[in-house]
């Protein structure tokens, strides 16, 4: 299998795209379905090995520029494990799998009763624990409150990887950065590592390309729901699907996936003193916060942008790596049900979602020896988001 980047640039190359789409089997890995495809935009779709000629003689009878970004599909999943982390342990700087992810989070409040507790808030379709660790310094009083999620979608490893590497950081530098402990002693983040848990485990296991939830949808072989277009937010409406065997169905209802749902529920029931909601996907490298169902402008626009600005400056001065910031309709294509709309909606004004990276070269294939150098430089944006927060409670 290869991974093309393609370049359309007139409406007949956004035609035969559709086509191909639709005639065959591929996946799109950018944009997320062939209903967001247009003219200027690059596509990231991989196309299964028996497809190629077909795919080749295609583009070469349309005159659309194309690339090819991964020559073997096969090799590049193998090739992400160059970490040279020990294989059976859990490691910040590899890909973890769930089992591990679960003894991880174990120990982790264990070791650290006084700053980390573990709260199991539901349980997946296929019955796993949903899990959220709290972590902020004990109190007698009710603190405000940051929820980040990571793993919505099963494919985007180093999602997860930098939920352990927050907690990493959180427990280590407590006591020692300024930040951090201002942070957790006047505020709780709570870091749910993996929300789509099923998903995760079946890209481990079955497929690495899987994207959706593992839920079986009555009336069809297909399996799954996207999570991301599952929350009521202009639910279905634009850039999700209804065919329950596309990677962005949307659900038979809002809320139809009891991951959305038991998370949807908990952040309801503490609205009150959740003041931030930072969801984590890859990849694009960007910074969005809402709208994606819509091209409205968000109420807090002009605070929000300048906030997502100032956390990718700091993002950028680590490494140089270049993030885009906006709303997420205007700055990658109008998605409906996605949970940072829904969270600002519900009352959650500082409501962002990043996708770490990278812009396409490695795409989901990240390899684990950028694990590090991704968390770290996202810590210090996220850091920034906190810091604001705290300092603009509402």
């Amino acid at each position: 299998d290869k991974v093309f980047r393609l370049k359309p640039n007139l409406d007949a190359h956004v035609t035969i795209i559709k086509d191909l789409a639709k005639s065959i089997e591929v996946d799109f890995w950018s944009p997320d379905s062939e209903d967001l495809v247009t003219i200027g935009t690059d596509v990231d779709i991989q196309i299964p090995a028996r497809y190629l000629n077909l795919v080749y003689t295609t583009l070469d009878q349309s005159t659309m520029e194309y690339e090819i970004f991964i020559e073997d599909v096969q090799s590049a999943v193998d090739g992400q494990a160059d970490s040279g982390a020990s294989p059976r342990a859990h490691s910040y700087t590899k890909y973890n799998t769930w089992s591990e992810i679960e003894a991880w989070i174990d120990t982790t409040a264990s070791a650290n009763p006084t700053l980390v507790s573990k709260q199991v808030i539901g349980n997946t379709f296929e019955g796993r624990p949903l899990i959220l660790l709290k972590i902020g310094k004990s109190s007698t009083s009710t603190k405000p409150a940051i929820f980040m999620d990571c793993g919505f979608h099963a494919r985007e490893w180093i999602a997860p990887a930098f939920c352990q590497w927050f907690v990493k950081e959180a427990v280590e530098t407590y006591g020692r950065d300024t930040e951090m402990t201002s942070l957790l002693n006047n505020m709780d983040v709570y870091v749910m590592p993996v929300f789509n848990v099923d998903g995760y485990v079946f890209s481990h296991t079955n497929n690495r390309m899987w994207r959706k939830t593992r839920s079986k949808i009555s009336g069809t072989s297909c399996i799954g729901t996207d999570p991301n277009r599952n929350f009521d937010a202009g639910w279905c409406t634009i850039g999700a699907s209804s065919n329950p065997c596309s990677d962005t169905f949307c659900g038979k209802t809002p809320e139809s996936e009891i991951e959305t749902k038991t998370v949807a529920d908990f952040i309801r029931s503490n609205k009150s003193t959740i003041k931030a909601y930072i969801t984590v996907h890859s990849y694009s490298q960007l910074l969005l916060f809402p709208y994606s169902y819509s091209y409205d402008l968000a109420a807090h626009h002009s605070e929000l942008l300048t906030v997502a600005q100032g956390a990718t400056a700091a993002l950028t001065s680590l490494y140089g790596t270049r993030y885009t910031s906006g709303p997420g309709a205007a700055t990658i294509y109008p998605a409906a049900g996605g949970s940072d709309d829904w969270a600002y909606d519900l009352g959650i004004k500082y409501s962002y979602t990043f996708e770490l990276r990278d812009t396409g070269f490695y795409g989901f294939l990240l390899p684990e020896s950028q694990i590090k150098p991704t968390c770290e430089e996202t810590m210090l944006a996220v850091k920034y988001i906190a810091t604001h927060v705290q300092k603009n409670l509402y």
